[in-house]
């Protein structure tokens, strides 16, 4: 058992991510009299700003590191308690930090984010990027470096191939297709010429000198280069959407890009260069020069490198919790919550990455771990906390009833909605896609002549239409392929 309970608060977030804080402002907000505190290791809290509704369920804001004080100020019934979480007692309902101090809650919620799932741990050649301190330390070896290797292929590793200049990028996926998280194949050929050319200055438009959209061969490679010149990069904000915003993605070369891909395959092993002169490593086929770290892939090709970054996902961050608790998990190893985001454990709930939603899905929505919905589920699980201690009924919130997101990769604005992938709906679906090079790409899934997803590239002011007929389920089969004829003005039927 733990030691002396100092203080009981009535309500204890842990975690100071996009999730917490959000939760966080939500308890203080709604019950100003309650004593509140928030557990984080870190000095800097994620706070969201310019926050704008763009549609029903669409939402578009910036995230920045501040001071946890920024918080307090704001709200004089919280605390920040800074230090992390040693053990969770949900028996005396009671959290010990890792200063030893002994803290209690009435309701308690967990916002511990996700770690990156590194491909080794302890390698000092391996690199993940999660948070700012990983980015800065990216930084400042980039600087240095002439060539790296990067694995993964959601977004952190599309904005990161796409940012790096001055130093050559492999990037191995273990898919067909670049961006697959986010993509299908088509999305992926519209995005990849932006690898080709020299990045716009700010807010030109590119131009697409190829354009294929045949798929390499597994095993296969391709090539990008870009000549030389780029404008400098504005001063943005923490690792959020624009993470790499006001951070000099610049390495030791003069070339400004040259990004080579190897699709469907994965890391084999990783060498060091001192490990090499090994006499059982001599089966690795050695290029010319020698480089810290070589990394070998499943299609047989090996690599040198100066570092490697492991841009491969995140693992839900459920540990110190589990020790001496019952809490359900989900196969992907997050905590499980209910449509309240309560989990297994009484008086526990949790929101963010380290959540899994274990509910019944609305049929247009997925859980993904974004910002979106580290916002949404920190949002709506303090007003659970809050309904629960008012002994208020509470519904779902409108926001489960429709996945949407909305970012920027390669310089062009993204939208995804629904299914947006087909996911989950076997081959009872039909796509309809319209793509202009260089300027946008819609693509349409249908299911029983309904729309149920769709991916927008580029500037198509059809979000709010499409929300609009994924939400009321419109029969669209007399529309057939008109729906996408760029000559129709889509949104004059659909008002």
């Amino acid at each position: 058992m733990a030691g002396k309970v100092e203080k009981v608060f009535k309500f204890v977030v842990v975690g100071g991510g996009i999730a917490g804080v959000t939760c966080v402002e939500q308890l203080s907000s709604q019950i100003p009299s309650a004593e509140v505190a928030l557990i984080t290791a870190g000095p800097h809290i994620k706070a969201v700003t310019n926050y704008k509704q763009v549609s029903k369920t669409l939402e578009e804001f910036d995230v920045e590191e501040r001071p946890s004080s920024v918080l307090e100020e704001k709200f004089p019934n919280l605390i920040v308690i800074h230090s992390a979480v040693k053990s969770l007692h949900t028996e005396s309902h009671s959290v010990e930090t890792a200063d030893g101090r002994v803290f209690g809650y009435e309701k308690l919620c967990i916002c511990s984010g996700g770690r990156p799932k590194l491909l080794t741990q302890e390698n000092p050649h391996v690199l993940g990027i999660r948070d700012t301190d990983s980015a800065q330390e990216f930084q400042k070896r980039l600087s240095k470096a002439k060539r790296i290797v990067v694995v993964g292929n959601g977004g952190i590793a599309l904005e990161l191939v796409y940012e790096v200049e001055g130093c050559e990028v492999i990037w191995a996926v273990k898919d067909k297709a670049i961006g697959n998280t986010f993509f299908d194949a088509g999305a992926a050929q519209f995005l990849i010429p932006s690898l080709e050319v020299d990045k716009p200055e700010k807010t030109a438009p590119c131009k697409r000198p190829r354009y294929t959209t045949e798929e390499p061969a597994a095993g296969a490679s391709q090539i990008f280069t870009a000549g030389h010149g780029c404008g400098p990069t504005e001063p943005g904000s923490a690792l959020g959407p624009d993470w790499h915003e006001g951070i000099d993605l610049q390495g030791a070369e003069q070339v400004s890009r040259r990004v080579s891909v190897e699709y469907q395959c994965e890391v084999e092993k990783i060498v060091t260069s001192e490990e090499l002169h090994n006499p059982q490593q001599q089966t690795l086929r050695l290029e010319n020069g020698s480089w810290p770290v070589y990394i070998q892939l499943t299609n047989g090709k090996t690599f040198g490198c100066d570092f490697v970054v492991s841009a491969t996902g995140v693992v839900p961050n459920t540990e110190p919790f589990l020790h001496g608790n019952n809490f359900a998990q989900a196969d992907d190893g997050g905590l499980q919550v209910n449509d309240q985001m309560m989990t297994s454990e009484p008086d526990v709930y949790a929101a963010g990455d380290v959540c899994t939603a274990c509910w019944e899905h609305s049929p247009m929505w997925q859980q993904m771990r974004l910002w979106t919905q580290a916002r949404q589920m920190g949002w709506y699980a303090g007003r659970c906390m809050v309904s629960h201690i008012l002994s208020e009924p509470v519904e779902l919130d409108f926001c489960f009833e429709l996945f949407s997101h909305i970012t920027k990769f390669f310089n062009y604005k993204v939208v995804l909605l629904g299914k947006f992938n087909g996911q989950g709906l076997g081959s009872n679906h039909e796509l309809l896609v319209r793509c202009t090079k260089g300027h946008e790409y819609v693509k349409v899934v249908l299911s029983g002549g309904r729309m149920v997803g769709a991916v927008l590239i580029g500037e198509t002011d059809l979000e709010e239409t499409f929300e609009n007929l994924i939400l009321n389920q419109m029969d669209l089969t007399q529309y057939g392929e008109e729906l996408l004829n760029p000559d129709i003005d889509i949104e004059d039927y659909f008002d």
